[in-house]
């Protein structure tokens, strides 16, 4: 398999970094009062990481930040009618609309991390690893759409069935409790821009003279729409990967990419112009439309500054500090056929009591934990996708061997994805 070593690099890079983290917070963050010391520990990280941050702060240069939208980055209507893929991720069509990625949307993950870099300041760890999934679980392994099933992608690589894009990987990569998207089960359509959703969230900053869509405003819009999945999505679900991790980014990027920088705002302000650009709504407050996949770059619009991309360190701190706020964030688990119902899951019983919270941050438990569960899950997660899961399995084992002596773990003999069965909502659980 071309993609295997580079795939289990990514996805071990990416536990370690990201996966670990809430693996910890899971049990601790949200018993802060119970576990003062946990508390402490992510507040420091996080304290530190931000202390790095503005010992380095790049400033502003407009020349290297200005994204252009004329002569080859015009905007152009997708022909959806024609085949154009346009599916959830407001950047994403975005980009495609003004050709940094091509105007069919279905790219590469070479281009996906280029484009994502050089429209919003993406790190190439990040728009790497985002790459590199989505070819893996919305593609054939090397390409993949920004909407949904598309004849523009082969069955390359060994790769079974047909690559269902973005729009089709509801709790894969897509995940429940978007800020503007509906959940799946709830509307039937996961993709298109729910007005009244998008109406909720432009109301929270009413003055457009001083309106900046930052994260103090989003982050309790999140937990809002949060609250809202469980009291509306009787198949609501809160997965580990599409619900812990993915499902931050919907809120963070929004202000962390879309935000314009400038010299008196170097970290950026998101006016309401500029938001109804990315969302593609016109008209006014109250009577806004909604125009599928016309997503598009605002004028005179700068990204973010050369030397403070976006990575996975900066991601994890924005996770972190909204999960201390709302510990609900990190709740693995859903309702379970009626709405109000949300059950959690514990990890002593998704691991079959071999590793706990009161533990897990002893030795080297949180690193064991963490690989084993990539080695546990990573067949299930393929397994429908490649041909090869031996031979990536074989190499899984190989490389995690190089992080870590697997010998000195406690054996975790499974991960008990049965957990999940009690959660209607979660069919297509990847992880």
């Amino acid at each position: 398999m071309r993609y295997s070593t580079a795939i289990v690099g990514a996805i071990a890079f990416y536990a370690s970094e990201v996966v670990a983290f809430p693996a910890a917070a899971i049990q601790h963050a949200a018993n802060a009062e119970r576990d003062a010391a946990a508390s402490r520990i992510i507040e420091g990280a996080v304290a530190k990481f931000n202390r790095k941050r503005q010992a380095s702060n790049p400033g502003f240069n407009a020349a290297a930040q200005y994204v252009s939208t004329s002569g080859e980055y015009e905007f152009v209507a997708p022909d959806i009618a024609g085949g154009d893929n346009r599916g959830p991720c407001p950047g994403l069509n975005a980009m495609a609309n003004h050709g940094y990625i091509p105007h069919n949307g279905v790219a590469t993950i070479e281009e996906f991390i280029e484009g994502t870099y050089t429209v919003f300041g993406m790190g190439k760890d990040l728009g790497g690893f985002l790459g590199l999934y989505g070819a893996l679980i919305d593609g054939n392994g090397a390409e993949w759409s920004i909407g949904g099933p598309t004849s523009a992608i082969g069955a390359t690589l060994g790769l079974l069935g047909v690559p269902q894009g973005i729009s089709g990987s509801h709790n894969k990569y897509e995940s429940d409790v978007s800020p503007t998207r509906g959940d799946l089960y709830e509307y039937g359509n996961d993709y298109t821009v729910q007005v009244s959703q998008f109406q909720q969230m432009f109301d929270l900053q009413s003055d457009a003279a001083t309106a900046n869509y930052d994260l103090s405003v989003l982050t309790p819009f999140r937990a809002a729409r949060f609250q809202q999945s469980m009291e509306n999505n009787p198949y609501f679900f809160n997965g580990p990967f599409s619900g812990v991790a993915v499902q931050p980014a919907a809120y963070t990027f929004i202000y962390r990419f879309m935000g314009n920088k400038s010299a008196e705002y170097p970290e950026g302000i998101l006016n309401q112009d500029v938001l109804k650009s990315f969302f593609s709504i016109t008209g006014d407050s109250g009577d806004f439309t909604y125009t599928e996949g016309y997503e598009r770059i605002p004028e005179n619009w700068y990204k973010r500054a050369i030397g403070d991309e976006y990575t996975i360190p900066f991601f994890l701190t924005d996770l972190i500090a909204a999960a201390e706020e709302y510990p609900q964030f990190l709740d693995i688990g859903g309702n379970t056929g009626t709405v109000n119902t949300f059950t959690g899951v514990e990890l002593t019983n998704l691991t079959g009591g071999v590793f706990d919270g009161a533990t897990l941050l002893e030795g080297n438990n949180l690193e064991c934990f963490v690989f084993q569960t990539i080695q546990n899950l990573l067949p299930d997660l393929v397994r429908s996708l490649i041909t090869d899961v031996a031979g990536a399995q074989s190499a899984l084992d190989n490389e995690l061997g190089t992080i870590i002596d697997m010998s000195t773990c406690p054996q975790l003999a499974s991960y008990d994805v049965s957990q999940f069965a009690q959660f209607p909502g979660s069919t297509g659980v990847a992880s």
